[in-house]
């Protein structure tokens, strides 16, 4: 990335959760360890059954989430924004990708930690790493209080709104 590029995504950086208790020294270090990317309209960040070898912020535009439904056709189960990240579960769990990341938007932008690059951090700025680690499982419990919403939303409506009597 240029040192254009880096100026602007630390002033990026500085509003979000993920770095809201960092210092400008600490963006900065945490930038070393990032790769600046950009995607065009529907090119594929990352696809189903990899293992996540890398974790993305999205900076800008938007990354689709989609998976196969049985007969194979692409079904999209839900959009990224600026700040969000994405492939946080296969990254951390190492299991293969259950959904595909495909850019959502004319250009999206995200920055992409590598696995190796992670284990640096860990070790030469544990707090850095403390706060992506918070980061994630905060992304993690949006997802599960989403997911939860939406299914007692269809039980919901299945079960007709009141309560079942035996």
């Amino acid at each position: 990335m240029t040192q254009n590029q880096k100026v602007e995504l630390a002033d990026f950086l500085k509003h979000q959760h993920l770095c809201r208790s960092m210092t400008l020294q600490e963006i900065d270090n945490l930038l070393d360890f990032l790769s600046y990317e950009e995607f065009d309209r529907n090119d594929i960040i990352a696809d189903i059954g990899q293992v996540g070898e890398n974790l993305y912020l999205v900076v800008s535009g938007e990354v689709k989430l989609e998976h196969q439904d049985p007969s194979g056709m692409e079904v999209e189960s839900g959009r990224l924004y600026a700040g969000e990240l994405a492939g946080e579960m296969s990254f951390f769990d190492r299991q293969p990708r259950s959904v595909r990341m495909r850019a959502g938007s004319e250009t999206t932008k995200v920055l992409r930690l590598s696995r190796e690059m992670y284990k640096r951090l860990r070790v030469e700025h544990p707090y850095i790493a403390v706060n992506l680690l918070e980061h994630a499982l905060i992304s993690l419990d949006h997802l599960f209080r989403r997911i939860s919403n939406e299914y007692s939303q269809v039980t919901e409506y299945i079960h007709g709104g009141g309560t079942q009597k035996p």
